[in-house]
């Protein structure tokens, strides 16, 4: 658009007028979302209380963070469905935060790395678990030889358990090194 006709337009339609305008376009959008073109249809009172016929509820816990929020997963054949806040639950008290709620996506997610990946000539290859930690053990052990414990940093995640934490640090005192930190601290 170019300069003078954006110029006509602002000179032409005032504050009001936009207003009013916004209005009807909003009114006509929903009343046109209202009508049923037949392509879909209401679902049945079975439907909105167990959209997923066969599906087991599972207590469990949310892992974005250690808090330790509680979460009903719904699972269908092993794939987790639905998920809803556990209203008694004594932590989270019927509340999740953003991550939490939308934990069922992160999971589900066709993204999601879940294998061991290492890059080799430019191109992604995939690696078993014990090829994988055979790896990172031989590169600390390789780097402590040469440079010394010092320089090395390990740094804990959120997602740990407090147990989890305390193998974590037990592992960093056994490698040699008091450098230590947690990514919630950041």
């Amino acid at each position: 658009m170019s300069k003078s006709t954006y110029e006509a337009l602002q000179a032409k339609v005032g504050r009001r007028s936009f207003l009013k305008m916004t209005a009807i376009a909003t009114a006509a959008g929903a009343t046109s979302v209202l009508a049923n073109d037949g392509v879909t249809r209401e679902a049945t009172a079975e439907e909105v209380k167990n959209p997923f016929p066969g599906s087991k509820e599972v207590k469990t816990v949310c892992t974005a963070c250690s808090v330790g929020c509680g979460i009903i997963a719904e699972v269908q054949n092993g794939v987790w469905v639905r998920q809803e806040v556990a209203q008694d639950h004594p932590i989270s008290l019927g509340g999740h935060c953003c991550k939490g709620a939308d934990m069922i996506d992160m999971v589900r997610s066709e993204v999601r790395l879940k294998h061991p990946m290492v890059k080799e000539g430019g191109k992604w290859k995939r690696l078993s678990w014990d090829d994988a930690l055979d790896r990172i053990a031989n590169k600390l052990n390789e780097q402590h030889k040469s440079v010394g414990a010092e320089s090395a940093m390990f740094l804990g995640s959120a997602k740990m358990s407090t147990e989890q934490a305390y193998y974590f640090r037990k592992f960093a005192a056994m490698y040699g090194t008091n450098n230590i930190d947690h990514q919630a601290r950041i």
